[in-house]
Parts: C-alpha cells; structure tokens; sequence
C-alpha cells in the first residue's frame, strides 16, 4: 500500500469528526440566531440539522471502519433519503391498518413491520442493481446503515414537531427530544437494519440455505433488540441494547473487511 492510499484511509476512517463538527457548529448557528430573534422560520432548519447531525456522523463513522469506501456519495444520500421516506411511510400503513383492526399494537409487532418496511430499499437495490453492489459485505451494511439512519432521522423530526406542538411552541422541548433521540438512534435503527443487511449481503452473494437461515436469523435478531428497546424502555435498557447493537454492527464490519479483502486478493 502506497503512502498516498495510507494517508487517504487514514483520512476516510476519521471523516466522522469533521462530519460532526461541521454539523454541530451550523447546528448551534441556527439555534442561537432562533433564541435571539424567535423568527419561527427557523424551526424548520433547527429540527432538520438536530435530527440528522449524530446519525449523519455514525454513517460516516461506520462508513470508515469499512477498510475503504465502498459507496459513492449520491449512492449513501440516496439511501439515507429514499430508505428512510419508504420505510417511514410504508411502516406508517402498515401499524396504522393494524391498529385500526386490533386496537391496539404489541411492540413486536411494531418492530416486526418497521425492520421489514426498511428493508424495502436494500431488496431493490440487490435486485436492480445487484452488479454494482452485490459483490461486496462491506456495502451492504453500509447500506443498511444508511437506510436505518434516514429512518430514525424523519422519525425524530416528527417526534420533535410534535413535542413543539404539545409544549405550544417551546423550543426547548423539542430540541430536548431531538438531543436524546438524535444521541441514541445510531444504537437503534441504524444498527438494526445494519445487521439485517449483514445477513441478507451474506445470502445474496452466496445464496445457500445456511445464509439464508443466517439472514432470518439476524432479522429475528433485529426485531428482539427493537422489541426490547421499544418494550422495557429506560436508560439501563438503552445502554445495554446499544452497546449489543453497536458491538455486533462494528463486528460485522470487521468481518466484512476480511471478506471483501480476500475477494480482492483472489
């Protein structure tokens, strides 16, 4: 490996501190020029950057931790955008319809519709576009990643608008619920669909039935962390569901730079 390719991955696997400070200093921009006018028009761009600021840099974190980067950026902001609106608006239905015949919705059976609604995006990409990104581990939870992030990103801007809306315009509640859902959503859906897509990159670029058992697996495996995360609830809850998800997503990627490097080296 040359000096210049040492030196650019160097640079690619610590890109997530530039992503952050970039992203915390506009941020704060925004929300100091808000609390000194109370221009209204603001509140839009305040919520937009508080809910996407953190998830924005987890992606590119774990986009570093690749061993190279794998995705092109309009493939990662088309994952981000187009992942997060489908899986939003079709897990939106879906629960709607459901609760509308039940009455009400176990949180299995939320987890169970959400980590299928954001697996929309991934199954058409590996099905359209499977020459492009199907060769590699690595980008499929890249992929993953990108899609769980545009998910929790517009679900906490609709949790934030609505804080706003229930506190009768007090910015501060909605910037609390966009601090805490924004600190913890790289530990959940982000996470979550990481690991589905481990297992469906798995499958799809060597389909036997042990991958494909493999991939049921970690969707099940999805489903209990959301089921957990979403049921018992509580920062002890958190913590440790986190540290599983982020733990098992960065082993993942670990075992995905090994993969990748020896389809390279063959």
């Amino acid at each position: 490996m040359t000096e210049q390719q040492v030196a650019r991955r160097r640079g690619l696997k610590w890109a997530w501190v530039g992503t952050f400070f970039v992203g915390a200093v506009l941020y704060l921009l925004v929300l100091a020029v808000l609390t000194d006018t109370g221009n209204p028009n603001l509140v839009p761009t305040m919520i937009l950057l508080g809910a996407l600021v953190v998830p924005l840099t987890f992606v590119t974190f774990a986009a570093g931790r690749s061993g190279r980067w794998l995705i092109d950026g309009p493939t990662l902001g088309g994952c981000l955008l187009f992942g997060g609106v489908v899986g939003v608006v079709v897990a939106g239905l879906l629960e709607y319809d459901a609760m509308r015949r039940l009455g009400t919705l176990p949180m299995v059976g939320v987890a169970l519709i959400e980590e299928a609604a954001k697996l929309l995006v991934p199954a058409a990409l590996v099905i359209f576009f499977g020459h492009r990104y199907r060769t590699s581990l690595g980008t499929g939870i890249i992929i993953g990643v990108a899609v769980g992030t545009g998910f929790a990103v517009l679900e906490t801007m609709g949790y934030a608008f609505v804080a706003l809306l229930q506190s009768n315009g007090n910015v501060g509640a909605a910037e609390e619920t966009l601090f805490i859902r924004g600190l913890l959503s790289p530990a959940g859906h982000a996470a979550w669909t990481g690991l589905t897509c481990w297992g469906l990159w798995r499958f799809v670029t060597e389909p036997t039935g042990k991958h494909f058992a493999g991939f049921l697996g970690m969707y099940a495996l999805a489903v209990a962390l959301h089921t957990t995360w979403d049921g018992i609830g509580g920062w002890v809850t958190y913590v440790i569901v986190g540290a599983i998800s982020i733990g098992l997503l960065l082993y993942g990627l670990k075992r995905a730079q090994r993969v990748d490097n020896r389809v390279l080296a063959a």
